[in-house]
C-alpha cells in the first residue's frame, strides 16, 4: 500500500466526489478512479458507496480513513523532521591557534554562530605553530591562527586585522619598569625567559632575531617555556622577564606584573589558515562564512573607499 495512494483516497473522502479530488490532486478523473478501485482490491473491502453525483465511505472505508490520517500525518511529521535536521547545522569545529589576542575575532565568530546555530560545538588547541600546523595537515584541525612569520605556501589564508605586540612582562618593582619601552641594551645582562616556539623561529633568521641585531647571541636565555601562563608565575617569582607578546598575561592594577613594548616596534601578523581543497564540514563551512564575512566587515572598515 502506498503512502500516494492513500493521500488519494483521504482527498476522495473529504471532497466526497471524484471529480472535484481529481482536480485537486490534479489528475485526470479516470486514473483517480482507477487507483481507488485497485486500492479496494487489494483491502479486498469496498471503501466507497458510489452515487451519480457523489460518494460516501462504508464502514470499512471510515476504519481506513482513520488510519491513513495517522499514517498521512506520522509520514508528514518525519518529513519535517528531517528536513529540519537539513536545516539545523550541528556537529564540530576544530580550531588551532597559539597564544595571541587574535584569538578574541575566534571568540566573537563564535558567539555570533551561537545564536543561529546553537548545535555547533567548538574546540581550541592551544599550541605553537608546529602543534598547529602538524594537526592540520593531518586533518586533526579545520582552521589554525598562525603567528607570522610562518609557512604559509600549502593553506589557504586570510590576514587577519591584528597585529601581536612584542615586549616584556616583569615586575613592578624591577628596575626595568620605571620605563616606558624597552631597548636591545636593557635585556643583554639580564635573564630571559623566551617561548620555545621563538627559539625554533631564531633557527631561520627571523624578525625576532634581526630585532637583536648582532647582539643575539650575547643574551641570558635562562628559562624557555610553552605556555605564557607558567612563564608569567616564574617571572613573579622573580626568575627574570619573560620576552612575549602583549595581552597575554594580566597586568592590569591589581597584578604584581607589568609589560613594556620592544623600542624599535617589533610586531607580529597573523593569519586564519586551513589546507587547500579542504572539504569542510556543514559546521565547519558555517564557520568558515561567518568569519570570512566579519573580516570582510573589518576590511571595509578600515578602507570606507
Amino acid at each position: 500500500m502506498e503512502l500516494r495512494v492513500l493521500r488519494y483516497f483521504l482527498a476522495a473522502a473529504r471532497e466526497g466526489n471524484i471529480t472535484a479530488a481529481a482536480d485537486f490532486l490534479h489528475l485526470t478523473q479516470p486514473t483517480l478512479s482507477r487507483q481507488l478501485k485497485d486500492l479496494e482490491q487489494q483491502l479486498g473491502k469496498k471503501l466507497f458507496t458510489r452515487g451519480s453525483h457523489s460518494i460516501t465511505l462504508t464502514e470499512e472505508g471510515l476504519l481506513l480513513r482513520k488510519r491513513a490520517e495517522e499514517l498521512v500525518e506520522m509520514a508528514d511529521k518525519l518529513e519535517a523532521e528531517f528536513q529540519a535536521m537539513e536545516e539545523t547545522v550541528g556537529g564540530d569545529v576544530y580550531i588551532g591557534s597559539g597564544e595571541t589576542e587574535a584569538v578574541r575575532l575566534i571568540a566573537e565568530t563564535i558567539q555570533d554562530l551561537r545564536v543561529s546555530h546553537p548545535q555547533i560545538r567548538y574546540h581550541i588547541l592551544s599550541g605553537n605553530e608546529e602543534d598547529v600546523t602538524e594537526r592540520l595537515d593531518r586533518g586533526a584541525l579545520d582552521f589554525g591562527v598562525l603567528i607570522e612569520p610562518a609557512n604559509l605556501s600549502k593553506y589557504t589564508h586570510i590576514p587577519l586585522p591584528v597585529k601581536d605586540t612584542w615586549g616584556v612582562i616583569m615586575r613592578k618593582d624591577s628596575p626595568l619598569a620605571k620605563r616606558e619601552f624597552i631597548q636591545v641594551e636593557d635585556l643583554l645582562d639580564v635573564p630571559l625567559l623566551v617561548s620555545r616556539q621563538t627559539m625554533k623561529r631564531t633557527l631561520s633568521r627571523n624578525e625576532f632575531v634581526d630585532w637583536f641585531g648582532e647582539h643575539y647571541d650575547k643574551l641570558n636565555i635562562a628559562v624557555t617555556f610553552n605556555l605564557i601562563y607558567n612563564a608569567a608565575i616564574m617571572v613573579e617569582e622573580g626568575l627574570g622577564y619573560a620576552v612575549t607578546l602583549d595581552k597575554l598575561v594580566n597586568t592590569s592594577g591589581d597584578s604584581p606584573l607589568c609589560f613594556l613594548p620592544l623600542k624599535p616596534r617589533l610586531e607580529s601578523g597573523l593569519s586564519l589558515v586551513w589546507r587547500k581543497h579542504q572539504v569542510f564540514s556543514a559546521a565547519a563551512e558555517r564557520f568558515r562564512t561567518e568569519i570570512t564575512r566579519k573580516l570582510a566587515a573589518y576590511a571595509d572598515k578600515a578602507d570606507p573607499r
